[in-house]
C-alpha cells in the first residue's frame, strides 16, 4: 500500500518532490503508526462491508477500523460479530484475486471478544492488524491487552493495539494525573503491541454534556483542549518514551447554519486551476473549512492522524499530512547541524531560524512523515494535493 498511490503516476510526480513510499502490513510499528492518516470508522454491521473496504481502498482510504462499540446498539451485537466473520472471509477471497486491503483493525466491547473473534476468523486473522480498544484506563486496559497477548500467541499472527483514551477519569481534573500515570504504566507494560494512541473526544464532550458546533475544533473546547495537552505532555514525548497520539473525530459532513464566517482563506485556491475555487465552496459548504483548521492545530498539538467517520473526510488529513518542501529541506538542514556539533542557520527559505538542537526531534519525526506522506514539490500546496485526491 502507499499513500496517494490511487492517483496515477504522472499525477504523483507532478506533485511530490519525494514520493511515498510504499509499506504494508509487515511493515515496522514505527512505520505504521506513522502511516495510520485518517483512520475510517465502520459498523461492522454493514451487509457489503468487504465490498466497502475494497473500494475505499481503491480511493486511497490507508487504515479502517470495524466498529462492534458504540457505533452500534447492545443488541446487534451478535449479528455484528456473525457479519465481521463472514465479511472477513469475503475479503480473503478479494485479496487472493489481487484486491488490495487497508490495514484492518476492529473495535471491541470487551476483552473476550478479542480472543473470540481471532479462534472465529480462523485463516483470515492474517488480515487482521489489531483491535481497538475503548475507554482505556489502567484498570480496563490491562486485561485487554492481556487478551491481545494470548491472540497473538494463538493465531501466530501480530496484533497491535489502538488504546482510545475517553474515561471521565482522564478528563475530571482530579483525577486526570493519576490515570494518565496508569495508563503510562499498562501501556509501557505492552509498548510492542501498542501502535497509537487514540483520543475519544465526543466522550470527553459528553462528560460535560457539549458538542463542538462545525464553526468550532476541539482546541476551542477549552475543557477538551487542556486534556489534550495534558495526554500529549505525558504520552507523546519525543524522548523516546512517547506514543504517536491521533487527532479526535470530526463530526460534521453535511452542512447546517453557520453562525461565523468560513475559516479558509481564497487565495490559496486562487493560485491554482479553476476547479480549486469551486472545491473552496464544495469544502465550505460541508463543514470542511472546520476540519481543515482542526488538521492543523492537531499537528501544531503534537498529535499525528485523525479519527474519520467519513470518507470525504480522508482526502483532507492525508493532503495536510504531506511533508511541504519548506518543512523537508528545514528538517534536512537541522540535522546536518546537528551532525556537524550543533548550532544556528537561517532556513533556506530565508524566513525563519533554525535551531540544531531544539529542532532535532521536530525534524526526525518531519522526516519519518515524509517516507509515508512524501514531499510536496516546491510549487505544490495542500490545494493541490487535495484538487488531485478527490474525484473529478
Amino acid at each position: 500500500m502507499r499513500h496517494f498511490g490511487h492517483l496515477e503516476e504522472g499525477v504523483r510526480a507532478g506533485l511530490f518532490h519525494e514520493q511515498p513510499r510504499r509499506f504494508d502490513a509487515d511493515a515496522s510499528a514505527e512505520t505504521l503508526s506513522y502511516a495510520l492518516g485518517a483512520t475510517l470508522y465502520s459498523p461492522a454491521t454493514r451487509p457489503a462491508l468487504a465490498d466497502d473496504v475494497v473500494k475505499l481502498a481503491g480511493r486511497g482510504v490507508i487504515s479502517m477500523v470495524l466498529c462492534l462499540e458504540d457505533s452500534i446498539a447492545d443488541g446487534e451485537v451478535p449479528a455484528a460479530e456473525e457479519n465481521l466473520v463472514r465479511q472477513f472471509a469475503l475479503l480473503a477471497d478479494l485479496a487472493e484475486r489481487g484486491a488490495d486491503l487497508p490495514l484492518i483493525f476492529v473495535r471491541v466491547r470487551t476483552p473476550e471478544q478479542i480472543t473470540d473473534l481471532v479462534r472465529r476468523l480462523g485463516g483470515t486473522v492474517r488480515l487482521l492488524s489489531g483491535f481497538v480498544l475503548p475507554k482505556f484506563t489502567e484498570e480496563s486496559g490491562g486485561p485487554f491487552l492481556e487478551a491481545l497477548t494470548a491472540a497473538e500467541s494463538d493465531s501466530g499472527h501480530r496484533l497491535f493495539a489502538m488504546p482510545v483514551l475517553e474515561s471521565p477519569q482522564l478528563l475530571h481534573l482530579e483525577t486526570r494525573h493519576e490515570t494518565l500515570l496508569g495508563i503510562s504504566r499498562v501501556v509501557d507494560k505492552y509498548r510492542d503491541r501498542v501502535l497509537v494512541l487514540r483520543l475519544g473526544v465526543t466522550d470527553f464532550c459528553s462528560a460535560y454534556g457539549l458538542r463542538r458546533p462545525p464553526d468550532l475544533t476541539a482546541y476551542d473546547v477549552h475543557v477538551v483542549a487542556c486534556a489534550i495537552a495534558d495526554v500529549v505532555n505525558v504520552l507523546g514525548r519525543a524522548d523516546g518514551t512517547g506514543y504517536v497520539v491521533t487527532g479526535p473525530v470530526w463530526e460534521y459532513f453535511k452542512a447546517g447554519e453557520r453562525m461565523f464566517k468560513p475559516q479558509l482563506r481564497r487565495s490559496p485556491f486562487l493560485q491554482v486551476a479553476p476547479r480549486a475555487e469551486k472545491l473552496r465552496t464544495q469544502l465550505i459548504e460541508h463543514d470542511m473549512d472546520g476540519l481543515l483548521r482542526e488538521i492543523e492545530l492537531d499537528r501544531a498539538n503534537g498529535l499525528l492522524g485523525k479519527t474519520c467517520i467519513h470518507p470525504t473526510h480522508v482526502a483532507p488529513v492525508h493532503a495536510l499530512s504531506v511533508v511541504t518542501h519548506e518543512e523537508y529541506t528545514d528538517a534536512l538542514d537541522i540535522l546536518q547541524v546537528d551532525r556537524a556539533g550543533g548550532g544556528v542557520l537561517r532556513s533556506a527559505y530565508t524566513n525563519k531560524m533554525n535551531e540544531a538542537k531544539p529542532h532535532r526531534a521536530w525534524a526526525e519525526r518531519t522526516l519519518r512523515r515524509a517516507e509515508v506522506f512524501g514531499v510536496a514539490r516546491e510549487d505544490i500546496s495542500f490545494v493541490e494535493l487535495l484538487t488531485a485526491s478527490l474525484p473529478s
